[in-house]
């Protein structure tokens, strides 16, 4: 892997031997553009290829959901049918045509699937009163690291370069994280260990799998939803230990905030993860990233590439705006309807936004 850069336009090189042009991603972003089935629409397909158009080095997928009853939210990309293959070919191609490398996210929304989307009671690692979710039963869990793992598969058959594990958010992986939502007594509850194991049996069989030079990382978030800082830290470094990822994604919701944990406070969150032992292993961050100024700082911060979002939905070729002139400045919210237009969005992604408070003008 390159040294570390504060430039975010140098090349990074992966574990796995992949080589991103430079330190842009394209954060997986809802966008609730899919058909009903989890099929690719034409909406999606040029809301992200023109992301790869704009100079973004790799671009990810949404979350793209590995079960049927792990989805998440209406319009999502499914990743757990054969019959989704031909519009992740086509979306692969289409990434590729730009220089871009490209991910699928892969997803499942355990006790935060809704009822009425998936049509049946949703899962957890076990029973949660608040969401009305079960317990997965132990061969439920196994065949849970089976979808994963068949998902990443079925992704690069599909000839993306690589996925990223969602284990962030509240979502499933996450859910199993939590020493408070996953209350289980078999050999995936108690122990950060066992609490973890989920993820690593996913990441071992994505490795066995798929090809040596596909790209695996995953997206981690230390705080909120039933998860304690000091875990999520001690996670990463066992994982960063085990250098079987190429890179871990923190999802920092403000990438130089404090934690929200009194004891833990004085520092930056990110600082937690900066200087963790990573070895090889790439890190990145996401989480208010809006100007040139603000990602050249995080790329001082002892981090591999910035992960952008909102400023990405505003900006299809934020990278090309910021190479040609350092002291560029992209827009603030709110923008009008006719500019998300303009920046590739569906009709469906921009009524999205429209519940964002203040992203998009009334």
């Amino acid at each position: 892997m390159t040294h570390l850069t504060t430039d975010p336009f140098q090349p990074l090189t992966f574990n796995c031997g992949k080589t991103v042009k430079n330190r842009f991603v394209l954060a997986p972003l809802t966008n609730l553009q899919s058909h009903l089935d989890g099929t690719l629409s034409d909406d999606e397909y040029h809301w992200l290829t023109l992301r790869a158009e704009g100079g973004f080095g790799l671009t990810m997928t949404c979350a793209a959901h590995v079960q049927a009853a792990g989805q998440g939210f209406p319009g999502q990309l499914g990743v757990f049918s054969d019959d989704h293959i031909p519009g992740l070919t086509r979306l692969a191609d289409g990434i590729r045509q730009h220089d871009s490398l490209s991910m699928v996210q892969l997803h499942h929304a355990g006790m935060r699937s809704p009822t009425e989307v998936i049509g049946q009671t949703p899962l957890c690692p076990s029973d949660n009163e608040e969401t009305g979710a079960r317990a997965m039963t132990l061969s439920e869990v196994e065949q849970l690291s089976e979808d994963f793992i068949a998902a990443a598969v079925r992704a690069e058959k599909a000839g993306f370069d690589g996925v990223e594990l969602h284990g962030a958010h509240g979502y499933l992986l996450a859910q199993f994280l939590s020493a408070s939502i996953n209350q289980r007594e078999d050999r995936y509850g108690g122990s950060l260990e066992n609490r973890g194991r989920v993820i690593r049996d996913i990441i071992d069989g994505v490795r066995a799998r798929c090809s040596s030079n596909f790209i695996l990382g995953i997206r981690l978030s230390p705080e909120r939803f039933d998860l304690q800082l000091a875990d999520i830290v001690e996670f990463s470094q066992t994982l960063l230990n085990d250098g079987k990822l190429d890179f871990i994604d923190m999802s920092l919701w403000d990438v130089f905030k404090e934690p929200q944990e009194e004891q833990y406070q004085g520092r930056t969150l990110l600082s937690y993860f900066s200087e963790l032992d990573r070895g090889n292993t790439a890190l990145g961050v996401a989480g208010k990233l809006r100007t040139p100024e603000e990602i050249r700082r995080a790329m001082a911060e002892n981090i591999d590439f910035v992960m952008l979002g909102r400023a990405a939905i505003l900006h299809h070729n934020y990278p090309q705006l910021m190479h040609a002139d350092n002291d560029w400045q992209p827009l603030s919210n709110p923008v009008s309807v006719e500019h998300l237009r303009s920046e590739g969005l569906g009709e469906k992604f921009i009524q999205y936004m429209q519940s964002w408070k203040g992203f998009v003008a009334e």
